[in-house]
């Protein structure tokens, strides 16, 4: 989240704007990163709640809001079939191994316990699948021999801050182009 708001400040990622920083966690790292850029926080509780009840109340922030685009970090639920038809082909996640390789949680463990000699992070867009969805990017970590699961997230990690805000930048292209091209 703070790389967005970072890309999108210095315009890496150009005609775009963080608007709104949404999380379930009361104690989210990015809240206060968001807070101290100036941008609108919500904590919206999933506790006692159907998923169904928690998306929908999360749709209805972003519609009142006109939010164009939902970038996922740290989210760690599947999304409602409401939320992704809400906004589907408009939600991006960022998983840290190479897609469709190691889904799910603890990708790097699996990815070193697998034995892989390169490793790596994805950007994607959201469907229902766990961790599916059309590939929009995807950037390679070279594993050490002596890597360990905590060595290499710190890789991918530098990795996934530099690839979020360039597949942002792609999506937001493709869709200045496709409206562009629709006048």
């Amino acid at each position: 989240m703070a790389a967005l708001i970072d890309a999108a400040r210095s315009g890496r990622v150009p005609h775009c704007e963080v608007a709104v920083v949404i999380t379930d966690q009361i104690s989210a790292a990015g809240l206060q990163k968001a807070k101290e850029c100036g941008i609108e926080t919500l904590i919206i509780e999933r506790s006692g709640r159907s998923r169904q009840d928690h998306d929908r109340e999360i749709i209805a922030a972003l519609r009142r809001r006109h939010i164009d685009l939902v970038c996922l970090a740290g989210y760690m639920r599947i999304l409602s079939r409401d939320f992704i038809d809400a906004y589907r082909g408009r939600i991006l996640n960022i998983h840290p191994s190479l897609l469709p390789s190691f889904t799910g949680l603890d990708a790097q463990k699996q990815a070193l316990a697998h034995g892989v000699k390169v490793a790596g992070c994805t950007v994607h867009f959201v469907d229902e699948t766990l961790d599916g969805g059309p590939i929009i990017a995807q950037r390679v970590v070279s594993v050490r021999e002596d890597d360990t699961v905590e060595t290499l997230s710190e890789r991918i990690l530098q990795q996934e801050h530099e690839l979020y805000p360039e597949a942002v930048a792609i999506v937001l292209a493709r869709v200045q182009a496709t409206q562009a091209a629709t006048l």
